[in-house]
């Protein structure tokens, strides 16, 4: 989500970016999927005379985008969110920045290596990133085939 309004926001003058972020938003803030593919086309046609760039890259995007919402409800914000993989990239590049010359690319892997192992281990036992409950949801909800963006990344 992120990454994708910043994207947006590099084709719309700097006068217009809040208020172009503030109605993309919008529909990130809907109750249910059906709202919120309604709100994404409402976002998109309402852009489409002022800023046809962005109404182009709201279609174009809208399946890749708005994929989390094949998930309950519950888990919405951990999906659209990127924090979790910034915090493992920040501890791999906390990490590799220490040791700084490796001498050979097998000494790279086997400390990356380590750290995601940690990583995976801490997140199995110490953290949880989604509660048993919603995690059960899945298996209750799970679609007959993958949602369109699914089809066509595959």
């Amino acid at each position: 989500m992120v990454h994708f309004i910043r994207n947006l926001l590099a084709l719309v003058p700097k006068s217009a970016a809040e208020l172009v972020a503030a109605t993309v938003r919008t529909v990130f803030a809907q109750p249910d999927a059906a709202s919120a593919r309604e709100q994404w086309r409402t976002v998109a046609d309402r852009f489409r005379k002022s800023f046809p760039r962005v109404a182009d890259l709201l279609d174009e995007a809208e399946a890749d985008v708005l994929a989390y919402l094949a998930c309950p409800r519950e888990h919405w914000r951990q999906i659209w969110s990127n924090n979790p993989l910034e915090r493992l990239k920040k501890e791999v590049k906390r990490r590799t920045d220490v040791v700084g010359i490796f001498p050979n690319p097998t000494a790279v892997l086997r400390l990356v290596g380590a750290i995601l192992s940690e990583q995976h281990d801490e997140w199995q036992i110490a953290r949880r990133y989604f509660s048993a409950e919603s995690l059960a949801k899945l298996r209750q909800e799970a679609p007959a085939e993958p949602p369109p963006a699914l089809l066509a990344a595959g």
